[in-house]
């Protein structure tokens, strides 16, 4: 972006709601929804006399988490209180972490316009969430008044802090992509930006190129879609860099998104650390972690999105766009992977499939990018909630590639399983869909074609390439579709050459 005024620097915070039963120090549920302030007890409220029990779980996602992300586990880590008040808080204080966090040192690798490029990652830490405000008017720009619903207080969270590596919008959106998938593969959060269990925080800074002095940030809080993350970008590089322009300072200070206004809008001067007042909780011990625990957690990592997208290029053939795509979530890179079994290609790692392997991949490859994406986003659901199951589309694949249904009259059958669930073969007979492939009764059609069109006949040994697909499109109009179009061009040729 040198052609931008300032050089921009930027890192994210990332904060993930584990996916846990239990909240983090009670036995609450952390069950998305539920009538207000039902999932709560004495210890999420902060009543008198109460003392947090920490869930081992949250400690096992954590340090999964970070070894995901390539960082050093902590042998020694402890829990902080960090003290503000906002009435989302209900102890007044969050049970977070501060200088001694469970993970440090990792890094993400991203690829932007096939550049690619190593983020590091601060730091990760466990802590609690805060409850969540209501407010009256839909938004707290234009709130008369605020509720507060506290069934979320207390659900363990991750905290995954970026070094300021960041240099771009786009490399913004492929850092935050590449971490989904990372924490959707491991399983430890369920990742539903739109419930909130994914949360992205942007510190956003300006300086002139060749400066090598940080510019003063602001902090953009809670963007929780990759789209309001984008527009939040886009709005607040160019508020900085217009303020700059004019000879103005930039005010380090926290900001929020405003969707209606399309702007972002100040919400207080940006605290520092020690405005957190933070100090060790009394009521929690620290966190011992041994090297036998680490290696039992290190054990249980998954094939990560990255060496995936590598093991479907080399085993698979596939093109490396396609691997990206299929391997940006789980349930989609799933949803491939038990496809290839269906058609009996599951591979010993190292080994390659043959080359009608690599063509049946990329026919799967295909749909699932193309028809099956588009009427899945279409109907709000994803690869994990697919009508279609694996099978049911290798066995529509084997009908085309066997000859049994054409790709026309497949469209066909692909709407129907989409809204029945169905399967292909079913379908196919119910509706009487099989392609027609006897010779003899498509030579007739084709005889009879060909002799009510002399003049496209005439056009033909004219040279007019155009005439045989005018006559292969009457041809598969007599047989209502259904008429092998490989076969139907072989008979046309041989017919036309007789006349």
């Amino acid at each position: 972006m040198r052609d931008f005024d300032f050089e921009i620097v930027m890192g994210l915070e990332v904060h993930a709601e584990l996916h846990t039963k239990s909240k983090i120090f009670c036995g609450c549920t952390t069950e998305f929804g539920g009538e207000q302030n039902t999932h709560v007890c004495p210890v999420c409220l902060g009543l008198p006399g109460v003392l947090p029990v920490l869930n081992e779980k949250v400690v096992d996602y954590a340090m999964k988490a970070g070894l995901a992300l390539q960082c050093t586990i902590a042998s020694f880590s402890k829990f902080d209180r960090k003290n503000y008040f906002y009435p989302d808080l209900p102890k007044a204080y969050q049970i977070s972490q501060y200088d001694l966090p469970i993970a440090e040192g990792g890094y993400i690798d991203i690829e932007v316009q096939g550049e690619k490029k190593r983020i590091g990652i601060t730091r990760v830490h466990m802590e609690e969430d805060a409850g969540k405000l209501v407010h009256g008017g839909g938004s707290l720009a234009y709130a008369g008044y605020s509720l507060a619903d506290y069934n979320r207080t207390g659900v363990p969270l991750i905290e995954i802090v970026s070094e300021p590596d960041i240099r771009s919008i786009e490399e913004a959106i492929a850092y935050l992509e590449q971490l989904k998938a990372i924490l959707e593969y491991t399983e430890v959060s369920d990742c539903k930006m739109e419930q909130g269990s994914l949360r992205c925080d942007a510190n956003v800074s300006l300086r002139p190129w060749g400066q090598k002095e940080l510019g003063t940030k602001t902090e953009l809080k809670n963007m929780n879609s990759f789209k309001a993350l984008q527009k939040a970008l886009e709005y607040e590089i160019e508020r900085q860099a217009e303020i700059l322009r004019d000879g103005g300072k930039i005010i380090q200070e926290t900001r929020m998104w405003d969707e209606n206004k399309g702007e972002t809008i100040a919400l207080r001067s940006k605290e520092e650390a020690h405005d957190y007042r933070y100090f060790p909780d009394p009521d929690l011990p620290p966190i011992v972690i041994s090297e036998e625990w680490v290696e039992r957690i290190r054990k249980t990592l998954p094939e990560l999105p990255q060496a995936r997208q590598v093991r479907l290029v080399e085993s698979y053939g596939l093109p490396a766009y396609d691997a990206a795509v299929i391997t940006g979530s789980k349930a989609m890179a799933d949803y491939f992977d038990q496809a290839c079994t269906a058609y009996g290609m599951t591979l010993p790692a190292g080994q390659k499939v043959d080359q009608k392997g690599q063509e049946r991949a990329k026919q799967i490859s295909n749909y699932m990018m193309g028809e099956l994406s588009r009427r899945l986003n279409a109907s709000e659901k994803g690869f994990q909630d697919c009508p279609i199951s694996p099978e049911n589309l290798v066995e529509l694949l084997t009908l085309i590639e066997g000859g049994t249904i054409s790709g026309k009259i497949a469209k066909t059958v692909f709407d129907e399983m989409f809204e029945s669930g169905k399967k292909p073969k079913t379908i196919v007979e119910e509706k009487g869909l099989v392609q027609i492939s006897d010779e003899g009764a498509l030579a007739s059609v084709v005889a009879e074609v060909v002799a009510a069109n002399p003049q496209v006949v005439a056009d033909f040994k004219a040279g007019k390439d155009k005439a045989v697909g005018f006559f292969v499109g009457q041809v598969m109009k007599a047989t209502r579709g259904k008429a092998n179009p490989g076969l139907v061009n072989r008979l046309l040729m041989e017919e036309l050459k007789r006349q």
